[in-house]
């Protein structure tokens, strides 16, 4: 029976994905026409089957983009980024879409050790990080039985410092994994999608407003309070927002 339920469940999945490609096509046909909010209705229709691709995002920005709407423009062109990172014509796209933003915040840069640890660890993924340390413990184990089997001293203290080496390389990358892992849990960006949302000092509607923010705008979300969430600017400015005016990019 379990053979049987997982035979069905393979068969609906390659028919989703097979109508999802069909609608994917008649999305295209109709953005090709100009007829840029029908395609969107199509594209958003594949995302309700939970089927996502950085070509659909990619896809939806652009339609968006085409009706001038601002915030679900970057908003998709940032979600798919987050699927494919180095793709040169969404990093483009996006450029183009916030020239169409009203706020201008300065981006505050790191400097110092902080500077030079953020760029290390960004060197690689997480994942990266990880196989470059397997690597580094399986390297250590090889030399080690080398210099473990050797006969002659010249050899013995060769094997011993490239065991040394390797096993170091391990642990360090081992670090950077871990510390990868925690720079991407703390990273929640978010975009604003209210034409203008007021930005408070404490999640309360009555507390004194600090600055405001308009559609468009990407945040890092620090944390949450009932229908409020604390969110930081790339200039460091702190404040609270309604959660109904922000939409997180991480959220698939």
């Amino acid at each position: 029976m379990r053979i049987i339920a997982l035979l069905l469940l393979c068969c609906l999945s390659n028919i989703s994905f097979s109508q999802n490609d069909q609608i994917f096509s008649e999305a295209n046909s109709l953005y090709n026409d100009g007829k840029y909010a029908e395609a969107i209705d199509k594209y958003e229709s594949i995302l309700d089957t939970e089927q996502h691709s950085a070509e659909l995002y990619f896809n939806l920005g652009n339609a968006n983009y085409k009706l001038n709407n601002i915030a679900p423009s970057i908003y998709y062109y940032e979600k798919a980024l987050l699927l494919a990172p180095n793709n040169k014509d969404l990093q483009n796209n996006l450029a183009f879409a916030e020239n169409m933003t009203i706020d201008a915040i300065d981006e505050v840069p790191k400097v110092g050790f902080s500077r030079l640890t953020n760029n290390l660890v960004n060197t690689f993924s997480m994942d990266t990080w990880a196989k470059i340390a397997v690597g580094g413990v399986l390297l250590f184990v090889i030399i080690f039985l080398t210099y473990h089997f050797s006969y002659t001293s010249s050899k013995k203290r060769v094997a011993f410092v490239v065991s040394l080496i390797s096993l170091f390389v391990a642990f360090f990358s081992l670090a950077m994994s871990f510390q990868k892992e925690s720079l991407n849990n703390k990273n929640n960006p978010a975009i604003i999608f209210a034409q203008e949302s007021r930005v408070k000092t404490d999640p309360n509607p009555a507390s004194e407003e600090v600055f405001r923010l308009h559609e468009g705008t990407k945040v890092q979300v620090l944390e949450s309070y009932d229908d409020w969430r604390k969110i930081q600017l790339s200039d460091n400015s702190i404040g609270w927002i309604p959660s109904t005016d922000i939409k997180l990019l991480k959220v698939f």
